[in-house]
Order: structure tokens, then sequence, then C-alpha cells
């Protein structure tokens, strides 16, 4: 198994990058995380661009924004042939860290109300569901919005 490495984005990810969120994550939608939006999100002071690499490729992307009193995650993938190797979950540990570093204890997502896989992660890292949207994707689908206090230990001792 390669070692994988956690760095931010470079300049020129973004097109391969919103590629990954086009296949990955907003399959059947009309896509939005665009590599411009990327690019804007890699140049913000408020947001992390984050890569997984393995082998010099990216294996995972994770773009966080953070706020004055709480972060939103809000995008998380690895490509297919990376996955059940823990590249998710070093991804949200390292962004975590970050927050806590930054003095903010909240971090909130959404996801896909029919992403079954996409819940028992986050379950596992000890955030919670703290809503329901209906019709958040593009009207086509619900969305779980889901929360954790970093303040708070997960009985995992994850975090």
């Amino acid at each position: 198994m390669e070692a994988i490495v956690i760095v931010p984005a470079r300049r020129g990810d973004a097109p391969r990058l919103a590629a990954m969120s086009r296949r990955l994550v907003e399959a059947g939608l009309e896509p939005c995380w665009t590599a411009e939006r990327i690019e804007r999100h890699r140049r913000s002071q408020d947001s992390v661009v984050l890569t997984a690499r393995a082998a010099g490729s990216v294996a995972g992307v994770a773009i966080m924004q953070y706020g004055d009193d709480a972060a939103h995650l809000n995008l998380l993938a690895v490509e297919p042939a990376h996955q059940r190797r823990g590249i998710a979950r070093q991804l949200v540990i390292w962004l975590e860290d970050t927050a806590r570093v930054a003095g903010t204890f909240t971090i909130r997502l959404e996801l896909r109300a029919s992403n079954r896989a996409a819940r028992a992660f986050y379950t596992s890292l000890g955030y919670r569901q703290s809503g329901w949207v209906r019709g958040y994707y593009q009207g086509l689908e619900d969305a779980l919005r889901f929360e954790r206090d970093l303040a708070v230990r997960s009985v995992a001792g994850a975090g």
C-alpha cells in the first residue's frame, strides 16, 4: 500500500478536483463545484482545499470553509481505487485539527439523504444528524445536515 500524503491543493489541481466532484459527489446533478469555484476556495483565506496524494496523483479531496462560529465541510471525495483505506478519515481529521487550532469547534456539512455510506462514515467520526432539507440538491434530492462539536470527545475516540 502506497503512502498517503495530505497537502493543500496546488495551483492547477482545480480541473481534476472538479472532475472528481462531478463523478463521485454530484453524479446526476448539474455540477456546482467547477474548477473556477474550487480555485476561488483554494485562494481564499477562509477556506482550505486539501488533497490526499498517493504516488504523486490525487487520491482524495476535501474543501472546508471556516467561519467565526463554525466551519462548513463543503466537499469530500476519494477516488474509488483508493477507497476503504482511511483516506477520507485522514482528510477529515486534518481539517478538524485545523479548526481546533483556529478556535472553531463546530463543523457542519450536508450529504445526500440516500447516501447511507456517508451517513455511517460521519456517524463513526462523531457527527450527528441535525436536520433534513427537502429538495436541497437542485430540487432532486433531500439532504441530511450533520454537525460535530469538536469540544466534545466522541465515544469512539475519533478526533
